[in-house]
Protein backbone atom coordinates (compact mmCIF):
# COMPACT_ATOMS: atom_id res chain seq x y z
CA UNK A 1 0.00 0.00 0.00
CA UNK A 2 2.76 2.47 0.79
CA UNK A 3 4.35 1.67 -2.59
CA UNK A 4 1.09 2.60 -3.96
CA UNK A 5 0.63 5.74 -2.61
CA UNK A 6 4.14 6.87 -3.41
CA UNK A 7 4.22 5.96 -6.89
CA UNK A 8 1.74 8.50 -8.02
CA UNK A 9 3.49 11.16 -6.26
CA UNK A 10 7.18 10.05 -8.20
CA UNK A 11 5.82 10.15 -11.43
CA UNK A 12 4.48 14.21 -10.97
CA UNK A 13 7.79 14.64 -9.67
CA UNK A 14 9.91 13.15 -12.29
CA UNK A 15 7.32 14.93 -14.90
CA UNK A 16 8.00 17.90 -13.07
CA UNK A 17 11.76 17.38 -13.18
CA UNK A 18 11.76 16.89 -17.16
CA UNK A 19 9.63 19.87 -17.68
CA UNK A 20 11.87 22.38 -15.61
CA UNK A 21 15.00 20.67 -17.25
CA UNK A 22 13.31 21.21 -20.96
CA UNK A 23 12.79 24.32 -20.65
CA UNK A 24 15.73 26.16 -21.18
CA UNK A 25 16.47 24.10 -24.11
CA UNK A 26 13.19 24.79 -25.86
CA UNK A 27 14.53 27.07 -27.83
CA UNK A 28 17.66 25.18 -29.41
CA UNK A 29 15.03 22.34 -30.49
CA UNK A 30 14.03 24.73 -32.88
CA UNK A 31 16.96 26.22 -34.04
CA UNK A 32 18.12 26.57 -37.21
CA UNK A 33 21.86 27.41 -39.06
CA UNK A 34 22.18 28.49 -42.86
CA UNK A 35 26.31 27.99 -43.58
CA UNK A 36 27.30 24.55 -45.21
CA UNK A 37 29.75 22.69 -42.77
CA UNK A 38 32.98 22.33 -43.25
CA UNK A 39 35.90 21.14 -41.36
CA UNK A 40 38.71 23.61 -40.31
CA UNK A 41 41.62 23.70 -42.52
CA UNK A 42 43.83 22.10 -40.06
CA UNK A 43 42.25 18.93 -40.48
CA UNK A 44 42.60 18.79 -44.47
CA UNK A 45 45.92 16.49 -44.64
CA UNK A 46 43.83 14.25 -42.01
CA UNK A 47 40.47 13.64 -44.20
CA UNK A 48 41.57 14.82 -47.53
CA UNK A 49 44.45 13.05 -47.47
CA UNK A 50 45.15 9.17 -48.23
CA UNK A 51 44.14 6.97 -45.49
CA UNK A 52 46.21 7.04 -42.35
CA UNK A 53 49.19 5.27 -41.41
CA UNK A 54 48.17 2.23 -39.34
CA UNK A 55 51.93 1.88 -38.33
CA UNK A 56 52.21 5.13 -36.47
CA UNK A 57 53.68 5.69 -33.26
CA UNK A 58 50.15 7.79 -32.01
CA UNK A 59 46.53 6.71 -31.83
CA UNK A 60 47.41 2.94 -30.35
CA UNK A 61 46.01 3.52 -27.03
CA UNK A 62 42.55 2.42 -26.18
CA UNK A 63 39.51 5.00 -25.80
CA UNK A 64 37.38 4.40 -22.41
CA UNK A 65 34.16 2.66 -22.20
CA UNK A 66 32.35 5.61 -20.79
CA UNK A 67 33.96 8.60 -23.25
CA UNK A 68 31.56 10.44 -25.45
CA UNK A 69 32.57 9.23 -28.02
CA UNK A 70 31.39 5.77 -28.48
CA UNK A 71 27.27 7.26 -27.94
CA UNK A 72 28.88 10.24 -30.91
CA UNK A 73 29.49 7.85 -33.04
CA UNK A 74 26.67 5.59 -32.19
CA UNK A 75 24.33 8.33 -33.13
CA UNK A 76 26.61 8.79 -36.47
CA UNK A 77 25.88 5.29 -37.37
CA UNK A 78 22.52 5.52 -36.94
CA UNK A 79 22.05 8.49 -39.01
CA UNK A 80 23.50 6.44 -42.09
CA UNK A 81 26.91 7.45 -41.70
CA UNK A 82 30.07 5.49 -40.13
CA UNK A 83 29.59 2.31 -42.03
CA UNK A 84 32.57 0.68 -40.77
CA UNK A 85 32.27 1.01 -37.05
CA UNK A 86 31.85 -2.13 -35.31
CA UNK A 87 29.39 -1.38 -32.67
CA UNK A 88 29.50 -4.92 -31.17
CA UNK A 89 33.23 -4.69 -30.24
CA UNK A 90 34.22 -1.80 -27.90
CA UNK A 91 37.11 -0.55 -27.23
CA UNK A 92 38.68 1.13 -29.89
CA UNK A 93 41.73 2.63 -30.63
CA UNK A 94 42.25 6.06 -31.56
CA UNK A 95 43.68 5.03 -34.68
CA UNK A 96 40.67 2.65 -35.28
CA UNK A 97 38.35 5.62 -34.62
CA UNK A 98 40.30 8.23 -37.00
CA UNK A 99 40.25 5.70 -39.56
CA UNK A 100 36.31 5.24 -39.17
CA UNK A 101 36.03 8.84 -39.71
CA UNK A 102 38.30 8.90 -42.77
CA UNK A 103 36.01 6.58 -44.71
CA UNK A 104 32.85 8.06 -43.45
CA UNK A 105 34.35 12.04 -44.66
CA UNK A 106 33.24 11.39 -48.47
CA UNK A 107 29.70 10.27 -48.19
CA UNK A 108 29.41 13.47 -45.05
CA UNK A 109 30.25 15.45 -47.96
CA UNK A 110 27.73 14.62 -49.44
CA UNK A 111 25.27 15.57 -47.41
CA UNK A 112 25.97 19.04 -46.39
CA UNK A 113 22.50 19.74 -45.11
CA UNK A 114 22.21 17.12 -42.87
CA UNK A 115 23.03 19.46 -39.56
CA UNK A 116 23.66 16.81 -36.51
CA UNK A 117 25.47 14.15 -38.58
CA UNK A 118 27.45 16.99 -39.55
CA UNK A 119 28.18 18.76 -35.47
CA UNK A 120 28.65 15.43 -34.70
CA UNK A 121 31.67 14.66 -37.48
CA UNK A 122 33.07 17.58 -36.33
CA UNK A 123 33.89 16.93 -33.14
CA UNK A 124 35.18 13.57 -33.55
CA UNK A 125 37.38 14.78 -36.63
CA UNK A 126 38.45 17.69 -34.03
CA UNK A 127 39.14 14.84 -31.46
CA UNK A 128 40.95 12.51 -33.83
CA UNK A 129 42.19 14.72 -36.46
CA UNK A 130 45.59 15.67 -34.48
CA UNK A 131 46.89 12.01 -34.43
CA UNK A 132 47.78 12.19 -38.23
CA UNK A 133 51.34 13.08 -38.28
CA UNK A 134 52.47 12.33 -35.12
CA UNK A 135 55.71 9.94 -35.43
CA UNK A 136 57.67 10.98 -32.29
CA UNK A 137 57.55 9.28 -28.66
CA UNK A 138 55.20 11.84 -26.45
CA UNK A 139 52.82 11.55 -22.38
CA UNK A 140 50.09 12.95 -21.93
CA UNK A 141 48.08 13.79 -18.80
CA UNK A 142 44.64 13.78 -20.31
CA UNK A 143 42.16 14.09 -17.36
CA UNK A 144 41.42 13.89 -13.99
CA UNK A 145 38.25 13.46 -12.34
CA UNK A 146 36.23 13.68 -9.20
CA UNK A 147 32.89 12.11 -8.11
CA UNK A 148 30.52 12.91 -4.76
CA UNK A 149 27.70 10.39 -4.29
CA UNK A 150 25.28 10.03 -1.81
CA UNK A 151 22.80 7.81 -1.13
CA UNK A 152 19.70 8.07 0.69
CA UNK A 153 18.07 4.64 1.90
CA UNK A 154 18.95 1.49 1.45
CA UNK A 155 20.56 0.11 -1.83
CA UNK A 156 21.29 -3.05 -3.29
CA UNK A 157 24.49 -4.40 -4.39
CA UNK A 158 24.27 -8.43 -5.15
CA UNK A 159 23.93 -8.42 -8.65
CA UNK A 160 24.64 -12.62 -8.40
CA UNK A 161 21.33 -12.78 -6.52
CA UNK A 162 19.08 -9.68 -5.46
CA UNK A 163 20.07 -7.17 -7.83
CA UNK A 164 21.96 -3.50 -8.51
CA UNK A 165 21.26 0.12 -8.15
CA UNK A 166 23.75 1.18 -9.75
CA UNK A 167 25.23 -0.13 -12.80
CA UNK A 168 27.86 -0.60 -15.78
CA UNK A 169 30.17 1.35 -12.99
CA UNK A 170 33.30 -0.55 -13.31
CA UNK A 171 32.36 -2.94 -10.53
CA UNK A 172 32.89 0.32 -8.48
CA UNK A 173 31.85 -0.07 -4.58
CA UNK A 174 28.86 2.02 -2.94
CA UNK A 175 26.97 1.70 -0.13
CA UNK A 176 24.38 3.86 1.62
CA UNK A 177 25.72 7.21 3.26
CA UNK A 178 28.47 9.00 1.46
CA UNK A 179 30.46 7.54 -1.81
CA UNK A 180 33.59 9.18 -3.36
CA UNK A 181 36.19 8.60 -6.06
CA UNK A 182 39.27 10.26 -6.79
CA UNK A 183 41.21 9.37 -10.43
CA UNK A 184 42.88 10.25 -13.11
CA UNK A 185 43.84 9.41 -17.11
CA UNK A 186 47.27 8.88 -18.51
CA UNK A 187 48.83 8.14 -21.92
CA UNK A 188 52.04 7.12 -23.32
CA UNK A 189 53.16 5.69 -27.14
CA UNK A 190 55.63 5.56 -29.29
CA UNK A 191 58.09 3.42 -31.38
CA UNK A 192 54.91 1.18 -31.83
CA UNK A 193 54.02 0.49 -28.17
CA UNK A 194 51.60 2.21 -26.49
CA UNK A 195 50.40 2.46 -22.16
CA UNK A 196 47.19 3.66 -20.97
CA UNK A 197 46.56 4.54 -16.99
CA UNK A 198 43.28 4.95 -15.41
CA UNK A 199 43.71 4.54 -11.60
CA UNK A 200 41.34 6.52 -9.01
CA UNK A 201 40.98 6.48 -5.27
CA UNK A 202 37.87 4.44 -3.77
CA UNK A 203 35.62 5.41 -0.73
CA UNK A 204 32.40 3.80 0.33
CA UNK A 205 30.78 3.42 3.60
CA UNK A 206 30.47 -0.21 4.93
CA UNK A 207 27.25 -2.00 5.90
CA UNK A 208 26.32 -4.98 8.38
CA UNK A 209 26.27 -8.69 7.59
CA UNK A 210 23.28 -9.85 6.00
CA UNK A 211 20.92 -11.70 8.42
CA UNK A 212 21.93 -15.59 9.09
CA UNK A 213 18.16 -16.22 6.78
CA UNK A 214 19.80 -14.15 4.08
CA UNK A 215 23.47 -16.44 4.40
CA UNK A 216 21.26 -19.63 4.49
CA UNK A 217 19.06 -18.94 1.44
CA UNK A 218 22.48 -17.85 -0.73
CA UNK A 219 23.95 -21.36 0.10
CA UNK A 220 20.87 -22.63 -0.61
CA UNK A 221 20.20 -21.13 -4.64
CA UNK A 222 24.16 -21.24 -5.15
CA UNK A 223 24.57 -25.12 -3.83
CA UNK A 224 27.62 -24.22 -1.15
CA UNK A 225 28.25 -24.29 2.17
CA UNK A 226 26.76 -22.52 4.72
CA UNK A 227 29.51 -19.63 5.76
CA UNK A 228 29.26 -17.05 8.82
CA UNK A 229 27.69 -13.68 7.79
CA UNK A 230 30.57 -10.98 7.11
CA UNK A 231 30.56 -7.39 7.66
CA UNK A 232 31.27 -5.26 4.34
CA UNK A 233 33.57 -3.36 5.64
CA UNK A 234 34.52 0.11 4.46
CA UNK A 235 36.52 0.84 2.00
CA UNK A 236 39.41 3.64 1.12
CA UNK A 237 41.41 1.92 -1.61
CA UNK A 238 43.31 3.02 -4.53
CA UNK A 239 42.34 0.62 -7.70
CA UNK A 240 43.38 0.59 -11.05
CA UNK A 241 40.30 0.88 -13.47
CA UNK A 242 42.73 0.26 -16.73
CA UNK A 243 46.31 -0.17 -17.08
CA UNK A 244 47.54 -1.90 -20.45
CA UNK A 245 50.78 -2.54 -21.97
CA UNK A 246 50.64 -2.93 -25.94
CA UNK A 247 52.68 -3.26 -29.14
CA UNK A 248 51.08 -2.68 -32.40
CA UNK A 249 52.03 -5.71 -35.05
CA UNK A 250 50.54 -6.05 -38.61
CA UNK A 251 46.99 -4.21 -37.30
CA UNK A 252 46.62 -6.10 -33.81
CA UNK A 253 47.00 -4.87 -30.88
CA UNK A 254 48.71 -7.22 -28.28
CA UNK A 255 48.41 -5.98 -24.50
CA UNK A 256 48.60 -7.20 -21.12
CA UNK A 257 47.32 -5.29 -18.00
CA UNK A 258 43.86 -4.74 -16.93
CA UNK A 259 41.29 -5.21 -19.86
CA UNK A 260 38.01 -3.77 -20.17
CA UNK A 261 35.48 -4.76 -22.99
CA UNK A 262 31.94 -4.57 -24.23
CA UNK A 263 30.79 -7.29 -26.74
CA UNK A 264 27.41 -6.35 -27.67
CA UNK A 265 25.38 -3.75 -29.46
CA UNK A 266 22.93 -2.66 -26.34
CA UNK A 267 23.37 0.61 -24.05
CA UNK A 268 22.04 -1.34 -21.12
CA UNK A 269 24.95 -3.97 -21.02
CA UNK A 270 26.76 -6.47 -23.22
CA UNK A 271 25.47 -10.05 -22.59
CA UNK A 272 28.53 -11.32 -23.17
CA UNK A 273 31.54 -8.95 -21.75
CA UNK A 274 30.52 -5.51 -20.11
CA UNK A 275 31.65 -2.76 -17.44
CA UNK A 276 29.67 -3.62 -15.22
CA UNK A 277 32.08 -5.78 -13.03
CA UNK A 278 35.78 -4.35 -12.36
CA UNK A 279 37.96 -5.34 -15.00
CA UNK A 280 40.28 -8.13 -15.12
CA UNK A 281 44.03 -8.50 -15.54
CA UNK A 282 44.71 -10.60 -19.22
CA UNK A 283 46.13 -10.55 -22.17
CA UNK A 284 44.07 -9.57 -25.46
CA UNK A 285 45.25 -9.88 -29.04
CA UNK A 286 43.00 -7.67 -30.72
CA UNK A 287 42.36 -6.82 -35.13
CA UNK A 288 42.20 -3.50 -34.44
CA UNK A 289 40.63 -2.69 -38.11
CA UNK A 290 38.92 -4.86 -40.26
CA UNK A 291 40.70 -7.91 -42.49
CA UNK A 292 39.27 -9.26 -45.95
CA UNK A 293 39.86 -12.59 -46.68
CA UNK A 294 39.08 -13.99 -50.14
CA UNK A 295 35.56 -15.84 -50.84
CA UNK A 296 34.98 -15.27 -47.16
CA UNK A 297 34.60 -11.61 -46.93
CA UNK A 298 32.87 -12.16 -50.14
CA UNK A 299 30.18 -13.85 -48.66
CA UNK A 300 30.37 -12.17 -45.04
CA UNK A 301 32.39 -8.87 -45.36
CA UNK A 302 35.20 -7.63 -43.49
CA UNK A 303 35.68 -8.77 -40.17
CA UNK A 304 37.07 -7.98 -36.65
CA UNK A 305 38.35 -10.33 -34.00
CA UNK A 306 39.36 -10.77 -30.28
CA UNK A 307 40.81 -12.75 -28.31
CA UNK A 308 41.31 -12.79 -23.95
CA UNK A 309 42.69 -14.85 -21.48
CA UNK A 310 42.72 -13.71 -17.74
CA UNK A 311 42.04 -14.54 -13.94
CA UNK A 312 38.86 -13.74 -11.90
CA UNK A 313 39.15 -12.75 -8.20
CA UNK A 314 36.46 -13.44 -6.01
CA UNK A 315 35.47 -16.63 -6.49
CA UNK A 316 35.59 -19.92 -3.47
CA UNK A 317 34.41 -23.10 -5.37
CA UNK A 318 36.85 -23.14 -6.72
CA UNK A 319 39.10 -20.56 -5.67
CA UNK A 320 41.30 -18.31 -8.50
CA UNK A 321 39.72 -19.84 -11.80
CA UNK A 322 40.94 -18.52 -15.39
CA UNK A 323 38.63 -16.97 -18.26
CA UNK A 324 39.30 -17.00 -21.66
CA UNK A 325 37.22 -15.49 -24.26
CA UNK A 326 37.08 -15.15 -28.27
CA UNK A 327 34.60 -13.02 -30.86
CA UNK A 328 34.55 -12.39 -34.21
CA UNK A 329 32.29 -9.46 -35.96
CA UNK A 330 31.27 -9.58 -39.14
CA UNK A 331 29.66 -6.96 -41.53
CA UNK A 332 28.55 -8.06 -44.59
CA UNK A 333 26.81 -4.85 -45.55
CA UNK A 334 26.87 -1.30 -45.13
CA UNK A 335 23.91 -1.92 -42.83
CA UNK A 336 24.35 -5.35 -40.77
CA UNK A 337 26.77 -6.46 -38.30
CA UNK A 338 26.49 -9.66 -36.43
CA UNK A 339 28.85 -11.16 -34.22
CA UNK A 340 29.56 -14.87 -32.28
CA UNK A 341 31.26 -15.09 -28.96
CA UNK A 342 32.34 -17.36 -26.46
CA UNK A 343 33.34 -17.03 -22.71
CA UNK A 344 34.59 -19.87 -20.82
CA UNK A 345 35.55 -19.93 -17.35
CA UNK A 346 37.80 -22.64 -16.12
CA UNK A 347 40.40 -24.20 -14.15
CA UNK A 348 40.95 -23.17 -10.57
CA UNK A 349 42.55 -24.64 -7.41
CA UNK A 350 41.46 -27.94 -6.11
CA UNK A 351 39.41 -28.56 -9.19
CA UNK A 352 41.30 -28.35 -12.23
CA UNK A 353 45.30 -26.84 -12.23
CA UNK A 354 45.82 -24.53 -14.99
CA UNK A 355 48.32 -25.71 -17.53
CA UNK A 356 48.47 -25.42 -21.48
CA UNK A 357 46.35 -29.17 -21.64
CA UNK A 358 43.90 -27.91 -19.75
CA UNK A 359 43.49 -24.64 -21.43
CA UNK A 360 43.48 -26.61 -24.90
CA UNK A 361 41.10 -29.13 -23.54
CA UNK A 362 38.93 -25.67 -22.50
CA UNK A 363 39.65 -23.45 -26.05
CA UNK A 364 38.59 -26.85 -27.90
CA UNK A 365 35.44 -28.03 -26.18
CA UNK A 366 32.43 -27.25 -27.97
CA UNK A 367 29.40 -30.32 -27.29
CA UNK A 368 27.87 -30.94 -23.84
CA UNK A 369 29.89 -33.46 -21.58
CA UNK A 370 29.04 -36.30 -19.07
CA UNK A 371 28.64 -35.49 -15.25
CA UNK A 372 31.66 -37.58 -14.48
CA UNK A 373 33.97 -35.50 -16.96
CA UNK A 374 32.52 -31.85 -14.95
CA UNK A 375 33.52 -33.33 -12.14
CA UNK A 376 36.79 -35.12 -13.25
CA UNK A 377 40.29 -32.68 -14.16
CA UNK A 378 39.40 -32.83 -17.63
CA UNK A 379 36.35 -30.39 -17.01
CA UNK A 380 36.28 -27.86 -20.10
CA UNK A 381 34.67 -25.16 -18.05
CA UNK A 382 31.76 -23.14 -17.88
CA UNK A 383 30.88 -22.10 -21.12
CA UNK A 384 28.77 -19.69 -22.42
CA UNK A 385 28.17 -18.34 -26.03
CA UNK A 386 26.74 -14.95 -27.43
CA UNK A 387 25.35 -13.67 -30.62
CA UNK A 388 24.63 -10.60 -31.23
CA UNK A 389 23.44 -7.74 -34.18
CA UNK A 390 22.79 -4.39 -35.62
CA UNK A 391 20.80 -3.74 -38.60
CA UNK A 392 20.01 -0.23 -39.84
CA UNK A 393 15.95 -1.17 -40.90
CA UNK A 394 15.68 -1.16 -44.69
CA UNK A 395 14.12 2.65 -45.80
CA UNK A 396 14.60 3.93 -42.49
CA UNK A 397 18.54 3.72 -41.97
CA UNK A 398 18.97 7.46 -40.80
CA UNK A 399 16.01 6.64 -38.55
CA UNK A 400 15.87 2.90 -36.53
CA UNK A 401 18.46 0.83 -35.85
CA UNK A 402 17.23 -3.00 -34.79
CA UNK A 403 19.84 -4.97 -32.51
CA UNK A 404 20.09 -7.51 -30.02
CA UNK A 405 22.51 -9.50 -27.90
CA UNK A 406 21.55 -13.30 -26.60
CA UNK A 407 23.63 -15.92 -24.70
CA UNK A 408 23.36 -19.51 -24.03
CA UNK A 409 25.30 -21.94 -21.83
CA UNK A 410 26.53 -25.14 -22.70
CA UNK A 411 25.41 -24.74 -26.37
CA UNK A 412 27.46 -23.76 -29.33
CA UNK A 413 25.78 -20.71 -30.58
CA UNK A 414 21.78 -19.30 -29.01
CA UNK A 415 20.75 -19.83 -32.99
CA UNK A 416 21.39 -23.40 -32.22
CA UNK A 417 19.25 -23.31 -29.09
CA UNK A 418 17.65 -20.65 -29.47
CA UNK A 419 14.71 -21.57 -26.56
CA UNK A 420 17.64 -22.08 -23.97
CA UNK A 421 18.85 -18.32 -24.72
CA UNK A 422 19.04 -15.25 -22.69
CA UNK A 423 18.04 -12.57 -25.44
CA UNK A 424 18.36 -8.39 -24.77
CA UNK A 425 16.76 -6.83 -28.16
CA UNK A 426 16.78 -3.09 -28.71
CA UNK A 427 15.41 0.12 -30.72
CA UNK A 428 16.76 3.33 -31.40
CA UNK A 429 15.62 6.31 -32.78
CA UNK A 430 18.19 8.24 -33.71
CA UNK A 431 16.16 11.52 -34.40
CA UNK A 432 12.45 12.48 -33.68
CA UNK A 433 10.81 14.71 -36.63
CA UNK A 434 11.30 18.05 -35.64
CA UNK A 435 13.12 17.35 -32.69
CA UNK A 436 17.08 16.24 -34.55
CA UNK A 437 18.53 16.69 -31.60
CA UNK A 438 16.54 14.25 -29.50
CA UNK A 439 16.68 10.58 -29.48
CA UNK A 440 14.50 7.86 -28.28
CA UNK A 441 16.07 3.94 -26.89
CA UNK A 442 14.34 1.12 -26.20
CA UNK A 443 15.62 -2.48 -24.16
CA UNK A 444 14.44 -5.96 -23.19
CA UNK A 445 16.27 -8.36 -21.30
CA UNK A 446 15.59 -11.84 -20.01
CA UNK A 447 17.74 -14.45 -18.62
CA UNK A 448 14.63 -16.80 -18.21
CA UNK A 449 14.98 -18.83 -21.18
CA UNK A 450 11.86 -20.18 -22.05
CA UNK A 451 12.67 -23.76 -21.87
CA UNK A 452 15.10 -23.40 -19.59
CA UNK A 453 13.90 -22.19 -16.15
CA UNK A 454 16.15 -23.90 -13.60
CA UNK A 455 16.30 -22.06 -9.95
CA UNK A 456 19.21 -19.55 -11.03
CA UNK A 457 21.43 -22.52 -11.73
CA UNK A 458 21.71 -21.83 -15.68
CA UNK A 459 22.30 -18.72 -17.29
CA UNK A 460 25.86 -17.41 -15.62
CA UNK A 461 25.81 -20.15 -13.40
CA UNK A 462 26.72 -23.69 -13.49
CA UNK A 463 27.46 -26.44 -10.31
CA UNK A 464 31.46 -26.58 -10.62
CA UNK A 465 31.50 -23.07 -10.84
CA UNK A 466 28.86 -22.13 -8.20
CA UNK A 467 30.58 -18.08 -7.93
CA UNK A 468 29.58 -18.13 -11.40
CA UNK A 469 30.11 -15.45 -14.12
CA UNK A 470 31.66 -12.70 -11.92
CA UNK A 471 34.66 -10.94 -11.10
CA UNK A 472 34.95 -9.37 -7.67
CA UNK A 473 31.40 -10.07 -6.68
CA UNK A 474 29.80 -8.74 -9.82
CA UNK A 475 28.29 -9.82 -12.80
CA UNK A 476 30.88 -9.45 -15.91
CA UNK A 477 28.02 -9.59 -18.47
CA UNK A 478 24.08 -8.01 -17.87
CA UNK A 479 22.80 -6.60 -14.30
CA UNK A 480 19.72 -8.19 -15.36
CA UNK A 481 21.33 -11.16 -13.64
CA UNK A 482 20.86 -15.11 -13.34
CA UNK A 483 16.80 -15.87 -14.08
CA UNK A 484 15.36 -12.11 -14.32
CA UNK A 485 13.17 -9.60 -16.71
CA UNK A 486 13.50 -6.43 -17.49
CA UNK A 487 14.42 -3.52 -19.33
CA UNK A 488 15.04 -0.04 -19.77
CA UNK A 489 14.49 3.24 -21.97
CA UNK A 490 16.22 6.75 -22.25
CA UNK A 491 14.55 9.62 -23.72
CA UNK A 492 17.76 12.00 -24.61
CA UNK A 493 18.37 16.24 -25.70
CA UNK A 494 21.99 16.61 -27.31
CA UNK A 495 22.73 19.95 -26.52
CA UNK A 496 26.13 19.47 -28.52
CA UNK A 497 27.93 15.97 -29.17
CA UNK A 498 29.59 16.13 -26.08
CA UNK A 499 26.62 17.39 -23.97
CA UNK A 500 23.32 16.02 -22.83
CA UNK A 501 20.15 15.23 -20.87
CA UNK A 502 18.71 12.16 -20.59
CA UNK A 503 16.01 11.01 -19.05
CA UNK A 504 15.73 7.28 -18.00
CA UNK A 505 13.91 4.19 -16.61
CA UNK A 506 14.85 0.84 -15.57
CA UNK A 507 12.94 -2.43 -14.38
CA UNK A 508 14.14 -5.90 -13.05
CA UNK A 509 12.88 -8.45 -11.69
CA UNK A 510 14.18 -11.76 -10.74
CA UNK A 511 11.96 -15.04 -10.75
CA UNK A 512 10.50 -16.36 -7.76
CA UNK A 513 11.67 -19.60 -8.73
CA UNK A 514 15.35 -18.79 -8.08
CA UNK A 515 14.56 -16.22 -5.13
CA UNK A 516 11.58 -16.51 -2.67
CA UNK A 517 9.12 -14.42 -3.31
CA UNK A 518 11.13 -13.14 -6.23
CA UNK A 519 12.29 -9.20 -6.35
CA UNK A 520 11.14 -6.19 -8.52
CA UNK A 521 13.19 -2.54 -9.06
CA UNK A 522 11.82 0.27 -11.03
CA UNK A 523 14.38 3.37 -11.26
CA UNK A 524 13.44 6.65 -12.00
CA UNK A 525 16.60 8.45 -13.15
CA UNK A 526 17.90 12.03 -14.76
CA UNK A 527 21.49 12.82 -15.91
CA UNK A 528 23.10 15.94 -17.28
CA UNK A 529 26.39 16.33 -19.02
CA UNK A 530 27.34 20.18 -19.34
CA UNK A 531 30.85 21.34 -20.86
CA UNK A 532 31.00 24.47 -18.44
CA UNK A 533 34.11 24.75 -20.32
CA UNK A 534 36.06 23.00 -23.52
CA UNK A 535 37.89 21.50 -20.86
CA UNK A 536 35.76 21.49 -18.06
CA UNK A 537 32.78 18.91 -17.88
CA UNK A 538 29.91 18.64 -15.12
CA UNK A 539 28.16 15.08 -14.96
CA UNK A 540 25.23 15.44 -12.60
CA UNK A 541 23.37 12.30 -11.95
CA UNK A 542 19.78 11.70 -9.78
CA UNK A 543 17.74 8.47 -9.32
CA UNK A 544 14.85 7.00 -7.29
CA UNK A 545 14.42 3.18 -6.47
CA UNK A 546 11.59 1.84 -5.75
CA UNK A 547 12.47 -2.14 -4.82
CA UNK A 548 10.65 -5.03 -3.15
CA UNK A 549 12.75 -8.07 -2.07
CA UNK A 550 11.39 -10.03 0.72
CA UNK A 551 14.38 -12.20 1.11
CA UNK A 552 15.93 -8.59 2.17
CA UNK A 553 13.54 -6.80 3.96
CA UNK A 554 9.66 -7.11 4.67
CA UNK A 555 8.10 -4.64 3.07
CA UNK A 556 8.49 -2.15 -0.03
CA UNK A 557 11.85 -0.05 0.32
CA UNK A 558 13.03 3.12 -1.47
CA UNK A 559 16.52 4.50 -2.25
CA UNK A 560 17.69 8.10 -3.26
CA UNK A 561 21.23 9.00 -5.69
CA UNK A 562 22.44 11.95 -6.43
CA UNK A 563 26.10 12.44 -7.31
CA UNK A 564 27.68 15.34 -9.08
CA UNK A 565 31.39 14.41 -10.86
CA UNK A 566 33.85 17.25 -12.17
CA UNK A 567 36.23 16.43 -15.06
CA UNK A 568 39.01 18.55 -16.34
CA UNK A 569 40.68 17.98 -19.47
CA UNK A 570 44.29 19.79 -18.77
CA UNK A 571 45.70 17.39 -21.98
CA UNK A 572 49.30 18.21 -20.61
CA UNK A 573 51.79 16.39 -23.11
CA UNK A 574 55.55 15.99 -23.43
CA UNK A 575 56.99 15.55 -26.65
CA UNK A 576 60.36 13.99 -27.12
Amino acid sequence: MRQKLLMPGVLVRFALILLVTAMPWLPMLCQQTGALPTLPASLDRAFSGPEPDLSSNYGLVYVPLDSWVYPAFERLFSLGYADSAYLGMRPWTRTSCLQILQETYPNIQDAPQDEEAWSIFQALATEFGVDTGQTTPQAELSDVYTRSMYIKGRPINDSFHFGQTLINDYGRPYQQGFNAIEGFTAKAEGYHLSLDVRGEFQHAPGRAAYPESVQALIAEVDNTPLVAAEVVPQTNVFRLINANLGVSVANHEISVGKVEDWWGPTQSGSMALSNNAEPIYGLRINRVTPLRVPVLSDLLGPFRYEGLFGSLKGHRYPNAPWIHAEKFSFKPSRNLEFGFSRVVVFAGEGHVPLTFGSFWNSFTSFSNVSLARKESRNDPGSRHSSFDFTWRLPWMEKWLTLYSDSIVHDDVSPLAAPRRAAVNPGLYLSHIPGLPHVDLRAEAVSTDPVSSTQGGSFIYYEFEYVDGYTNKNNLLGSWIGREGKGGQAWLTDWISPKEYIQLGYRNAKVSKNFIPGGTTQNDFNIKAVLRLKDNLELNAFGQAEFWKVPALASGPEHDFTGSVQITYYPKLSWHR
